[in-house]
């Protein structure tokens, strides 16, 4: 496959994704918590820092939307959360 070639067809992998996946809404931290205030029981799904990653990363899904947050530091959850660590989390141009 020809530079332009593998180019076409990593642009054509991550618009699939999108698709696949929906709308990812990245949001501050401050804001991912306040979405979780509004959950009885939110589910959140994290995975901690890498060697690609230098972050934390957090998603969570409310009212159909997926908002997904980073983080230098491990953010305190609500006790109330079900929490799922993930080998790794990925979104589109991340």
């Amino acid at each position: 496959m020809t530079g332009g070639g593998a180019a076409a067809a990593a642009a054509a992998a991550i618009a699939n994704a999108v698709k696949a996946s929906g709308a990812i809404i990245e949001v501050r931290e401050e804001d991912f918590l306040f979405i979780l205030g509004k959950t009885e029981k939110p589910l959140v799904v994290f995975s901690v820092p890498s060697f690609w990653s230098r972050k934390h990363q957090y998603m969570t899904s409310y009212q159909g939307f997926v908002f997904y947050t980073k983080a230098k530091e491990m953010i305190q959850l609500p006790g109330r959360a079900e929490i799922i660590q993930a080998g790794k989390i990925w979104t589109p141009n991340t």
